[in-house]
């Protein structure tokens, strides 16, 4: 549509300075519903490998709480080491052939754990590597795949649904994932699992390749690039929002204590409560529903409370759930029911808050800048998670892992201040630029 035409695209006139018609719903754009099936696709088998991965060190190698928290550090430290890099290459490039390559990546080297396990050639320190390398390729895939989104989503007024849509292939894989997860460790061996991984993965590839719509190439430069110059500007951009630093801040801290409590909640279950892997997939599963609730209710949520109540409930929620895990006890139904509860708290205020907060980044950030702000925001969350696993592994040695998870629950619960004091509570509704956020 011409911008001077003073028509819509169904040929009504428009008077000059009239609201403009809502945006069609993403059922119809043919490009954003065959990337998010293939999204959806390898998503249900990370939620697999993301319990397959720890129990293949549980089970094969028998590990101990910091073996194990340097098994999710190495997957989690690419982001701390490297996202700000590969941001600035991400917005010097198109991002879906980036995605193409990342996803064969992590096809490849998830598909080599059961390969190198009935071959009988897998270590402890291999399983560290391919953890390293999934965890860089996941790095290059998020990073491109938030800055890709805008390009299929044309209108920014669409960027909540597209978020919300996909956030809901999220939560309903985080309800899948787990319980498949579980039932195949049971019948075959945790290395057997991740095949699931590497399989969905080659579908995500074939979906992308599918995509239709002209990525147009980044403007050129007429000034000489330098890697540092660039990397400053996306975080002077970042640090120097109010807003984008509030997000990014409490995101670090909540990941930290969120990959602490599931790093440790995953040896307390197995050696202290002797729950077995398909119940240990149960838990995360039926908690998982609550993922999926948010997602549904995500929209309704943000309308009937405002952007800036529904992040600090949602948030709030987050905190909250890891002191339900120590607190547990009593007989095995209620333990369990506990545990699920602990995990519902956080999917649900998880799936409600990453909408806003995903929606808000793409609107008030510039797409030149996009890959860069994804890329410090990834560090920033992945950060925290990367450390949050060492961490409680070096808390359960000195502690126990009870105890542990005692301190970790009651230090996740204090979040609640900086919760309400952010400004991001303050947004009425979602602005679609910089310059409609409130002074």
């Amino acid at each position: 549509m011409s911008e001077d035409s003073g028509r819509t695209e169904s040929g009504t006139a428009t008077a000059k300075g009239a609201e403009p018609p809502p945006p069609r719903s993403l059922w119809h754009n043919r490009d954003f519903m065959v990337f998010w099936v293939g999204e959806g696709l390898s998503l249900y088998g990370t939620q697999i490998a993301n319990l397959a991965l720890p129990l293949t060190a549980v089970l094969v190698f028998q590990v101990g709480p910091e073996e194990l928290g340097l098994l999710r550090f190495a997957q989690l430290v690419p982001f701390l080491a490297l996202a700000l890099v590969f941001g600035v290459w991400v917005d010097r490039v198109r991002k879906r052939p980036v995605m193409l390559w990342a996803n064969v990546v992590r096809m490849v080297l998830i598909g080599l754990v059961p390969l190198l396990y009935y071959a009988e050639l897998l270590t402890l320190p291999m399983l560290y590597a391919l953890a390293f390398g999934v965890g860089t390729a996941a790095v290059l895939f998020d990073v491109s795949w938030m800055s890709y989104v805008p390009v299929l989503v044309k209108d920014k007024r669409s960027l909540l649904e597209a978020n919300t849509k996909l956030n809901a292939t999220l939560s309903s894989a985080d309800v899948a994932g787990p319980g498949i997860a579980g039932t195949l460790v049971t019948a075959f061996s945790a290395p057997a699992a991740m095949a699931a991984n590497a399989f969905s993965y080659a579908l995500s590839v074939i979906s992308l390749l599918l995509v239709r719509a002209p990525e147009p190439d980044p403007p050129p430069r007429t000034e000489k690039r330098r890697l540092r110059a660039e990397l400053a500007e996306g975080l002077r951009w970042v640090f120097g929002s109010r807003w984008l630093r509030a997000i990014g801040l409490v995101g670090c801290s909540c990941n930290f204590f969120l990959t602490m409590v599931q790093s440790l909640f995953l040896l307390y279950a197995v050696r202290d409560k002797e729950l077995s892997a398909a119940t240990i997939g149960f838990v995360m599963g039926a908690a998982a529903v609550g993922g999926l609730l948010g997602a549904l209710i995500s929209g309704m949520v943000v309308r009937r409370l405002s952007v800036g109540t529904a992040y600090r409930v949602s948030v709030s929620i987050i905190f909250l759930g890891p002191l339900l895990i120590p607190a547990a006890g009593g007989p095995s139904w209620l333990l369990v029911g506990l545990f699920v509860a602990s995990f519902f708290l956080e999917y649900f205020g998880s799936s409600i808050s990453n909408v806003i907060i995903v929606s808000l980044r793409q609107s008030i950030t510039p797409q030149p800048l996009m890959g860069r702000m994804t890329a410090a925001m990834r560090m920033l969350l992945y950060g925290g998670g990367a450390l949050g696993g060492p961490v409680g592994g070096v808390l359960a040695g000195v502690l126990g892992l009870h105890a542990a998870l005692w301190v970790a629950g009651v230090l996740s619960a204090a979040m609640l201040v900086p919760i309400i004091l952010s400004p991001v509570g303050k947004l009425r509704t979602m602005p679609t630029g910089p310059e409609e956020l409130p002074a």
